[in-house]
This record gives C-alpha cells, structure tokens and sequence, in this order.
C-alpha cells in the first residue's frame, strides 16, 4: 500500500499547489497514474470530459458498428451469483455489485470506438483499454462536493419504462441502498450533506439497445481538513459505492471470491484538477485489449430480490458500444 499512499500524497499535494493534473485509480486502490498537463501532452492517453478534452476536433468518419459477445453461459454465471446470494442470505452484504468479462469481437479498433462513441465521458489508454461512462464519480467546485449515484436501468423498449424502473422493488431497493452509502460516504469528507435529487430518470441511446438509468444527486461541503486535498479525498473514499455494494469491506471481500477475472481499471475512477475544481468518473462501459483480443466488462448490483435470470440478461444488456 506505500506506492499507492505516496500516489494520493502526490495527489493532494498537486492540488494544493493548484497544478492541473489528470488521474486514474484502479479498483483496488493498488494503481494510480497521475499526469500533470504537461506529462499528459507527451502520453498516449486521449480524454473527454464535459468541461476539458485534449483531444484534436476531429470529424470522425461514420461507420456502421458490428459488435459481437460470447458472454459466458447462465450455469457459469450462476456459480457467482450463488457465492452473491449466499453471503446476502447470510447477512454480510445487503448490496453486492457482481461483474463479468465477457469476449467480444468488433470491427471498430480501440481508437475509433474512442472517437465515434457518444458519452459523458472518455477515455482512451492506448492498445490497453477504452471506457465511454455516463456516470460521475464526485465534482468539487468552491470546497463543495458532489456524487451523483447511478444505479438501476431497463431496456427502454418496455412500455411506460421510466415508470417501471422507480416503482420496481428491487430496483428500487437497490437505489436507495446505494443513496444511502454515499450519503455516508460523503459525510466522511464533508458537512451539511444533503440529498438534492432523488431518482432521476435518464436516458442511454445505444445502437444494440436504448436503456433507462436512474441517478440521484448528493451534496456536502467539504471539511477544512479535506480542502484542497483531492489524494485525501479519494483515499476516504473509495473504492466507488455504486459499483461494490455495502457495506464496503465485506463485500469487496465477496466480490473478490464470486468473480473469476481481476478487475483492473474497470470500475476505478479517473478524474480531471483544473487547478480550482474536480470532475471524476466512474470507469464503467469498459472495453479491454488483452493478447490481441477484445474483452467487455459489465455486470450489476445484486439483492436478495435479484432473479438469476434478469441479473445475467441485465450483464448482457450492458455489453453496448454508444455508436449511433
């Protein structure tokens, strides 16, 4: 854990200086890579956030998108979900995010899916991996901090969709359980947290699928001793919530035994300093490159409530590329 302490001790003290500075951290806090301007003109990393890219405006040429998924089959997914199930009966997790790796085949490279995928954000490490998330991690802007959990979604194609989702039970339950936890999270950093908007419906178009998510809004101002100390921050509070579940420790501890392939950067979070204020992303909607081969990494939270069934179609449902 020193690499990575010194890593967050590098990047509070960045923020401090107020140097602008981008980074990545994996999902089990073990990597972290920090670029200042500077260092990341000279790398092979291309981003696009709301409020800062450093990519070229470029008219990206139209291509028809075929993309292909071998997901593993219900009876392997079965065995993790189980191990899931289980540790919920159990009472040691009452949320637990369960992911795949699943193999695909697509006729799009690394650097086109970058380029022709719409998202809120984009990142692109070149010949290593591609994530195009909608999903905000925190923002910090005049010592206020955000979050904004996403957690919930449905195909679009089922009638009165929108609806469905907020009044499912399960769905629902899951939502609040995220709410809840980053509400405590934040409360670790800042004071005065609120819940600004709960439930908010929005939507993904895909050109596979069209899909409903359900994201609520979270606020606090941040304590003194967190000011200006974007390294302090992260270490408090990750991993991310809404992609592991609660509570936190153990159920990273069921995540590591229910899941057959190593995270990685999917579901860390990466994040832009301006010099005054931060916007970060969870790093979900992830693309692979691994010995030449292509691999997407999807999956969703688990409750007791969760049907074997819907939780292994949800995994699929999410294997998309946002090209349309």
């Amino acid at each position: 854990m020193a690499g990575i302490s010194n890593q967050f001790q590098k990047l509070d003290e960045l923020s401090q200086q107020k140097v602008p500075f981008f980074f990545m951290v994996d999902f089990l806090m073990e990597n972290c890579r920090i670029f200042t301007a500077d260092e990341l003109r000279d790398s092979e990393i291309l981003i696009q956030f709301p409020n800062f890219s450093n990519v070229e405006p470029t008219i990206a040429n139209q291509r028809t998108i075929n993309l292909k998924s071998f997901p593993e089959s219900k009876e392997s997914y079965a065995k993790g979900f189980q191990v899931v199930q289980n540790n919920l009966k159990a009472g040691n997790s009452y949320l637990v995010n369960y992911t795949c790796k699943t193999q695909i085949d697509i006729n799009l490279s690394l650097e086109e899916i970058f380029h022709l995928s719409k998202a809120k954000y984009k990142v692109l490490c070149k010949d290593e991996f591609v994530f195009f998330s909608p999903e905000t991690f925190i923002e910090i802007r005049d010592q206020k901090i955000y979050t904004h959990p996403m957690k919930g979604t449905i195909d679009a194609a089922v009638p009165n969709a929108a609806a469905v989702l907020k009044n499912d039970i399960k769905e629902k339950a899951e939502h609040y359980t995220v709410v809840d936890l980053l509400r405590n999270d934040l409360s670790m950093v800042a004071d005065e947290v609120t819940l600004d908007e709960f439930q908010r419906i929005d939507y993904l178009r895909t050109q596979q699928k069209n899909l409903y998510a359900m994201s609520s809004e979270i606020s606090g101002i941040l304590k003194p001793e967190f000011q200006n100390k974007i390294g302090s921050i992260m270490s408090t509070l990750l991993p991310a919530g809404s992609i592991l579940g609660a509570p936190k420790s153990r159920t990273l501890d069921i995540i590591l035994q229910a899941e057959n392939f190593a995270r990685g950067f999917y579901t860390g979070v990466c994040g832009w300093f301006d010099g005054s204020g931060l916007d970060s992303c969870v790093m979900i909607r992830f693309i692979e490159k691994e010995n030449g081969k292509f691999y997407f990494k999807s999956g969703g939270g688990i409750t007791h409530l969760s049907k074997l069934a819907d939780e292994y179609q949800e995994m699929k449902n999410k294997i998309y590329v946002p090209i349309h």
